[in-house]
């Protein structure tokens, strides 16, 4: 049974989609934006180590596009499946290695329609292809936009678990959640929230996440308004309910478009024969126990709240002296040198004995939450090892401050970034996945 609370064919147009995938994921799903502070890397070189990630296939479903595991062969739900199957128009060749997504928008689209309620459609780009489709639905009680992706996770479905885990409610305003799973294996979220976090505009997000129990996911959203952002509210809810939602994602016509997602590159051989594997991030776990271990004593600083990404090099923890809550996250990033001359080459950069780049910033916040600010260390080693640390006066960026300031100095965050524990801790990883 369900558990309530269970816890972009051009480059252009790849990296558009790229894009909106990373807004809404969150990161993990969740648009937890503590949990997006540190998978981004803090937001400033995020669309470098965007890029380096899906390079490299590391990363959470921002990578589920390119791929990490074999074709789809086989029942996307077993024999449960939905009903209603669409055929898709004559035999089609399987798709190479590495390419990007060639499934023609008017499939998806006719699968979309096809499992939703009778309604007029305008639909994105419908002689495009790809691996979405984007439209706007009205059923005469206001217009909807409403979007489908289709994206790999990995057989081993460690990436997508994160996209059918349901948000920490304290940190991420929303209705309703369930994850459960299903009969064969896959597992599904259905989250009714908000496209902002601190819900300066009342725009629902309502999506269904499907990750089925061959590593695919099938992520379809839904708004109360036109458009996902800037467009002027049109109705109370979004027009299809949870149980929609459930038989839109779970419907057996997908499965023909699943199979037509290329499967990725084979990894580049080393000298000698030897695969190259992607880097390994240090776990949040290891990063949440490792920030803790190097907070400043004497403050009498207590952990009221942890979490992060399982894999993704970042970990915050929510810490509190006595005068109020304070965020402060961090992620650990190592072969990031191709962002020196981007980031670390103003006169407010200075360096250590050891040729070690510092930066460190107070600004605003970003996520609208009242008077937050946003202080943080940026540090980049001479081999392109980074780590970035920072500290809001609130417990989450969407929140209003707590305090006046964080609870930490820029100074201090200085100290623990620079801290070798965490080279320790990035080579322990990369030891561990060799």
């Amino acid at each position: 049974m369900p558990q309530h609370g269970e816890h972009d064919p051009t480059n252009g147009r790849f990296e558009e989609e790229l894009g909106a995938v990373l807004r809404r994921t969150g990161e993990g799903f969740a648009v937890d934006d503590r949990r997006e502070l540190v998978h981004g890397g803090l937001v400033r070189g995020r669309r470098r180590l965007v890029r380096r990630r899906v390079a490299t296939v590391g990363g959470a479903l921002a990578l589920a596009m390119i791929g990490v595991g074999g074709v789809y062969g086989g029942s996307l739900l077993g024999s449960s499946g939905g009903a209603g199957q669409v055929s898709v128009a004559g035999p089609k060749p399987l798709p190479r290695q590495g390419e990007p997504a060639q499934i023609p928008v008017a499939d998806l689209a006719a699968v979309l329609k096809a499992h939703t309620p009778a309604g007029e459609w305008r639909i994105d780009n419908p002689d495009g292809v790809g691996h979405s489709v984007l439209g706007v639905y009205d059923d005469g009680k206001g217009k909807a936009a409403v979007s489908v992706g289709l994206y790999r996770a990995g057989k081993t479905n460690e990436t997508g678990l994160g996209q059918v885990t349901c948000p920490d409610e304290a940190a991420v305003p929303y209705d309703d959640c369930t994850s459960e799973r299903l009969p064969g294996g896959g597992r599904l979220m259905v989250i009714q929230g908000y496209e902002y976090p601190d819900k300066r505009v009342e725009t629902k997000n309502w999506r269904a996440v499907l990750l089925t129990e061959d590593g695919f996911l099938i992520d379809a959203s839904e708004y109360n308004a036109p458009s996902e952002k800037d467009s002027a509210i049109s109705r109370e809810n979004p027009p299809f309910d949870p149980a929609q939602l459930k038989a839109l994602v779970t419907a057996e016509g997908w499965r023909p478009l699943l199979q037509q997602i290329p499967e990725p590159q084979p990894a580049k051989t080393k000298p000698g024969g030897s695969h190259a594997a992607p880097p390994q991030e240090p776990s949040a776990a290891r990063i949440q126990a490792t920030l803790t271990s190097l907070l400043p004593k004497g403050q009498g600083l207590k952990v009221v709240d942890k979490g992060g990404q399982g894999s993704g090099g970042g970990g915050y923890l929510v810490v509190d002296d006595g005068k109020g809550r304070s965020l402060v996250g961090i992620n650990v990033q190592p072969h990031m040198d191709d962002i020196r001359a981007e980031l670390f080459s103003g006169a407010d950069v200075t360096s250590t004995a050891d040729g070690t780049r510092v930066k460190l910033t107070k600004q605003p916040g970003e996520k609208g939450g009242a008077g937050v600010v946003w202080w943080s260390a940026d540090t980049l080693a001479v081999d392109g090892f980074r780590v970035v640390v920072s500290a809001f006066n609130s417990a989450a960026q969407h929140e209003a401050a707590t305090r006046a300031e964080p609870a930490l100095t820029t100074e201090q965050l200085k100290t623990i970034a620079l801290s070798p524990k965490w080279r320790q801790l990035s080579e322990e990883a990369a030891g561990n996945a060799g």
